[in-house]
This record gives C-alpha cells, structure tokens and sequence, in this order.
C-alpha cells in the first residue's frame, strides 16, 4: 500500500457495495407505460426544446458524470472514511495518592527558609508539594485539608492541575485554628477504599498534635490498616528558632523550640500501624527529600498502554459531494435564466 495511504480505513466499508445502485435502477426498472393518460400541458409548445435536442453530447454527458461523482463521494462519506496513527505508548502508574494537609493556625509560623527569605509552613508545604504533585503523572490524587474541621477539597483524579491549583489557593485557618488529624485520616479512608488494595497511599502532612475532631488518630490509623491504606505522615517546623528580644534587638533574645506541639510519637505510631513511615521535616531541602524517599517508596508503575490517533475523514467527500450537487443546479438552472434574460 502507498505510503499516502497508509492507515486510511474505513468504519463501514460494506456501504460502497451500493455504489452500482443507481445504474442498475436505471437498466433494470421498467419504462412508463406509453398508454397511461399523459399530463395535459398548454404551454407545451413554448417549451425550448430545440435548444436541449441541439444541445453538445458533451454538455449533456455533464450532469450525468457530475451525478455519479457526487454519488461516489456520498457513499465514501458515508463509508466513515479515516486516518489512524501509529500506535502512541501511554505511561499508566496505577497509583492513588491522597494529600492530607494541615490548615490550622500554627501553620503560619515563619520558621523555616524559602529560597533565602523567611516563609510560612503553609507556604513551603505549597511549594514543595506542588512539584511533587508534578512527578505523578498518570496517578489519581486527591487532595483533604483539615484544621478543627476535615474537608474533601479534591477527590481522587488523574487532573492533577487542578489538585495543584486548590491547594495553593488553601488559606490558614480555613477550615478552623485547631487540628483534626484522626477527622483527616477517616476522611482520606473514605475515598480510598473504593480504589484496588494495593493503590492507597495516604500522605499526612502536619505541624501539631490532634486538638479536634470526633475520631482519635491512633484509632483511625487502625481503621486505615483494616482498610489495606498505607500512610505516611510528615512532621512540618524547625526545632530551633531565635525571638527577637525588645524592640526588635538581640537584647533579651530567646532561643525556643516552634515546634514543641508536634506530636511525633503519635505521627510515627500511625506510619507503623499502617506500614508507611514517619518523616520529619525542618526545612525546605529535607521537605523535598522526603518527597524523593515517598516517590522511591511509592515507585510509578508504568504499564505500557498504547493507543492510535483517530482522525475522520469524512467531511472532505462530503463537502465535494455538497459542492458537485450546487454545479448540477447551475446547470439546470443557469439555461432558464439566460432565456429568461433575452425574452426580457
């Protein structure tokens, strides 16, 4: 096959069948019967008729070809003509991450570095969990923030844009100043365990200790293992900072510890009830690499799946087609307007 028509196919190519159908009408039906009563017509003899018996063999053979295109061009269109790539590899992971992150006040505390100027916890956390969301191509994710209250914000969804999208518009203190993380994780559950057991991953991001909520962590946790969802929960803050003293001088300066609420022992009790892991992160750059372990950890799975582009082709006869049928009704049209215009 020439190359120019390489991967043309045809979804109902059965119709062209019918492509003699209008010459075996014309042989095989059988003529009027000369001795039926004719049409009386009066101005019979004011009809040009010596103008069409005169007329070129050529010029009569036009319409007749210019019918049979069209004919042709209508059964192709109808024949569902189109183009079909060569097969694309499609990556597919097969996973399904929920974020769950913490909106509630203490977030706000300006303790960790971002690109060399002072940020909030929310705001590193946006950073650098937008490029992780980034690496998951071909994942579902979802995404819940908490504070005194737990709220779906995204469900499990390969858009990931969108998910990047909703959480950098989260704002601090939107759902409530304190910390539901057993209401976070029960929350997560739900969406989870309808996915395929080996493809719930939870990632529990937070600053505190559970101060809210109907459901305990720890038991949640245990729900979580029922349910075959492996966590892993990340404490957020630096152990270390200096407040200002009097006025802002050094004068009075206090070294104290921001992160004195982050309930590690319950944050790690969690990963290991449900075989995931504890991270803590002081920073910026150790922030990214628990990301980087998560994505070890988590490795995507890229099943190769393969699609062809589909491109239809059928507009293309049909519009010649619709183009052919205006010139055969110039044809006939255009003799009556000429002597229209000289008996005028």
């Amino acid at each position: 096959m020439p190359d120019v028509l390489k991967g043309l196919e045809f979804t109902l190519p059965w119709i062209l069948i019918l492509l003699p159908f209008p010459w075996l009408v014309y042989r095989f039906s059988k003529p009027a019967n000369k001795q039926q009563s004719a049409l009386l017509v009066p101005f019979y003899n004011d009809l040009p008729l010596e103008d069409s018996l005169s007329s070129p063999a050529g010029t009569r053979k036009a319409p007749l070809l210019l019918s049979g295109l069209a004919w042709l061009l209508l059964l192709l269109a109808a024949a569902g003509p189109r183009w079909v790539g060569e097969p694309v590899e499609l990556p597919v992971t097969g996973r399904d991450t929920l974020l769950a992150v913490d909106l509630s006040n203490s977030m706000s505390q300006k303790d960790i570095s971002l690109r060399g100027r002072e940020a909030d916890r929310l705001e590193v956390v946006k950073d650098v969990v937008s490029r992780f969301i980034d690496g998951r191509k071909g994942d579902r994710v979802g995404l819940v923030l908490f504070g005194t209250q737990a709220y779906l914000q995204a469900p499990l969804t390969f858009d990931i844009e969108t998910v990047r999208t909703l959480l950098n518009e989260a704002t601090i203190g939107i759902a409530g100043p304190l910390t539901a993380i057993g209401d976070a994780i029960g929350m997560s559950v739900r969406q989870l365990r309808k996915r395929p057991q080996d493809q719930r991953i939870m990632i529990l991001l937070t600053d505190g200790d559970n101060t809210a909520g109907n459901l305990g962590p720890i038991k949640a946790a245990e729900i979580a293992a029922q349910e075959k969802v492996t966590i892993y929960t990340v404490g957020v803050g630096a152990e270390e900072m200096i407040v200002p003293g009097i006025f802002g001088s050094s004068f009075g300066a206090q070294r104290v510890n921001p992160s004195a609420d982050l309930d590690e022992e319950t944050l790690t009790k969690i990963a290991e009830l449900t075989g995931g892991r504890y991270f803590r992160a002081q920073s910026a750059d150790e922030l990214k690499q628990i990301y980087t372990i998560i994505n070890q950890l988590e490795p995507v799975e890229l099943s190769k799946e393969t699609f062809r582009p589909v491109k239809e082709l059928f507009y293309w006869p049909l519009a010649v087609a619709f183009l052919l049928a205006l010139m055969l009704a110039t044809i006939k049209v255009l003799p009556s307007l000429r002597r229209a215009g000289g008996e005028v």
